[in-house]
């Protein structure tokens, strides 16, 4: 089976990061990580990755316990850096070139988010990770993951979580649960299925870029993904509802 997507945009949650411990990044997930985008990347496949940051500071939870928003978004954008520069060394040590470019100017550990730059530096091979979110507090990094594919031309975004696919209801609450193999933007919105943020699901359905929910730790599944494979829930403009 052939790569079915060239260019990709990863979306890693900071909790992904952080495997099973309470609290920051497990530098084994890392590793594990960094393996899986390498064996894509040296297979001719282009990859983007935003990364979250909410194993190091969530900036919703910190406004609700009486911080300022924006002021707790900020602090959330800067924990994505350090996720960002984490994963770019896990990368590095696997022989993948890596760029950092962050949203909000760090000159000493990144580069300034450009969106030519960032094409050139898939075109030419490397893994560009995006840092700082969107640069914008009240925006999610899904938003910006959303936002960061359109601006290059991303083909699909993985959403890569600790769960297997998007769900009817919630499968750990209700056992009899059924997972979606196929799903449009609208039915993803109206029930508030809660896969990215509606921002985020607004934004892929007007410049018609399909959206791939999987598990990340099963092991192979990005490359399953790239290569086509049925793993996860498809979000698209011809999704069919389809239930498993």
């Amino acid at each position: 089976m052939g790569i079915t997507y060239q260019r990709v945009l990863l979306k890693l949650s900071g909790e992904a990061l952080m495997g099973d411990l309470g609290y920051g990044i497990d530098t084994v997930v890392v590793q594990e990580i960094a393996q899986e985008v390498a064996d894509v990347v040296n297979n001719g496949v282009q990859i983007a990755i935003v990364v979250g940051g909410g194993n190091i500071f969530r900036g919703v939870k910190a406004a609700a316990a009486g911080m300022d928003r924006a002021t707790a978004d900020y602090v959330g954008m800067i924990a994505t850096v350090m996720n960002a520069i984490t994963l770019q060394d896990a990368l590095e040590q696997k022989g993948v070139p890596t760029r950092v470019q962050t949203a909000i100017a760090m000159q000493e550990v990144a580069e300034p988010y450009i969106r030519r730059r960032a094409i050139r530096h898939l075109e030419k091979g490397r893994v560009v990770i995006f840092g700082a979110g969107s640069g914008n507090p009240f925006f999610t990094t899904d938003t910006t993951a959303a936002l960061r594919a359109a601006e290059i031309d991303a083909n699909v975004i993985f959403k890569a979580t600790k769960v297997d696919g998007i769900y009817d209801s919630d499968p750990h609450l209700n056992p009899q649960a059924r997972r979606y193999k196929s799903i449009t933007y609208g039915h993803v919105l109206t029930h508030d299925l809660r896969v990215m943020d509606s921002t985020a699901i607004a934004l892929c359905k007007e410049n018609n870029i399909p959206i791939v929910v999987f598990d990340l730790t099963v092991r192979g599944n990005i490359r399953r993904a790239v290569m086509g494979e049925s793993v996860g829930t498809i979000v698209g403009s011809g999704g069919d509802n389809l239930l498993i």
